[in-house]
């Protein structure tokens, strides 16, 4: 038990992360579809924090910082080929670990045999979490099972500051507007989770948008472009591809002068007149503006005056 004299004692180190605003330490989840491109993702990632390498091509690393890949549906000559097409011709970093098999029931065990060997670890990514989910023992609830999981893999990360584990799981396939909700299973996954990160991509596609939330990180969406098994941020920094990722979702269903209009708005966060608009955009520009109120995407704060509302997490094309 503390107290709260105690707790305005104590002087905490800033929360570490593996990656910049994306990944910090605790337990996180990536979700996505399979073929999404996860696995890649998560290997882009791992190479980049164990070569001290720009991740996603835009987010700069200070130092090269060992990591442990738990591989689970690879063999060693996809993994080579693999970190051989992202790192073109650079070598694959010695402080980047694999391990492809793991003995039914001996994730935890395994990982932390790991922890001892090598303390300074900054990275943990178990691909996927389907492959080391054990059966729900007698008189447990899928439920209860699966914050048992995934409070085994936090409380490893709760244990060593600084440690990132993160999980990769498939999505539920049903579409949410909260993305969140996209976790497949039950929520005692996302609910023991620190932070979430969804990959949304369709099938075939080049561009995607990842989604993040957590305790401790703010919740954004990033635009990424993947290229022959290479993310990128779709912007030079994490501030761009959030931009990117607005414009896109601007845009769906929408003519270049609604999505012209919506971006001017956006651009007066306490909203705008309609005079303003019209000025810019022509006397039409009424009933663009009385279409995107319809839409959702613009509020009409009173007469003449409106405001862009906040993209809806998670929402894709057909759902706007």
């Amino acid at each position: 038990m503390r107290t709260g004299s105690w707790l305005d004692g104590q002087e905490f180190p800033p929360l570490a992360y593996a990656v910049d605003g994306l990944l910090p330490e605790g337990f996180s989840l990536l979700i996505g579809p399979p073929k999404a491109g996860k696995s890649w993702l998560a290997l882009s990632i791992l190479l980049a924090v164990a070569n001290g390498s720009a991740a996603l091509a835009a987010i700069p690393m200070s130092q090269k910082r060992r990591v442990f890949y738990l591989a689970l549906e690879d063999g060693d000559r996809r993994m080579q080929d693999r970190c051989r097409t992202v790192l073109g011709e650079a070598p694959i970093p010695d402080l980047f670990h694999y391990q492809t098999v793991i003995e039914p029931g001996f994730v935890v065990q395994t990982i932390e045999a790991f922890l001892y060997l090598h303390p300074d670890t900054t990275l943990i990514i178990v691909d996927t979490l389907g492959k080391v989910m054990p059966q729900a023992m007698p008189g447990e609830s899928s439920y209860q099972r699966d914050y048992r999981v995934a409070g085994r893999l936090k409380r490893i990360a709760d244990k060593h500051p600084g440690l990132s584990v993160v999980a990769l799981h498939h999505d539920r396939k049903a579409a949410s507007e909260d993305f969140v909700d996209s976790v497949s299973g039950t929520n005692g996954l996302a609910g023991a989770a620190d932070t979430i990160v969804v990959l949304a991509r369709k099938r075939q596609a080049t561009e995607a948008v990842l989604m993040v939330t957590g305790r401790d990180v703010p919740e954004a969406e990033y635009a990424m472009t993947l290229d022959n098994g290479l993310w990128r941020l779709d912007g030079a920094n994490l501030d761009e591809a959030a931009a990117e990722a607005r414009q896109r979702q601007d845009s769906a269903g929408l003519g270049d002068v609604s999505v012209g209009i919506l971006q001017f708005v956006r651009q007066h966060p306490d909203g705008c007149r309609s005079k303003d608009v019209v000025e810019k955009f022509g006397k039409d520009a009424y009933q663009y503006l009385g279409r995107l109120e319809e839409r959702g995407d613009l509020t009409k704060v009173r007469r003449g005056f409106y405001r862009a509302n906040a993209p809806i997490p998670g929402m894709d094309e057909e759902a706007a």
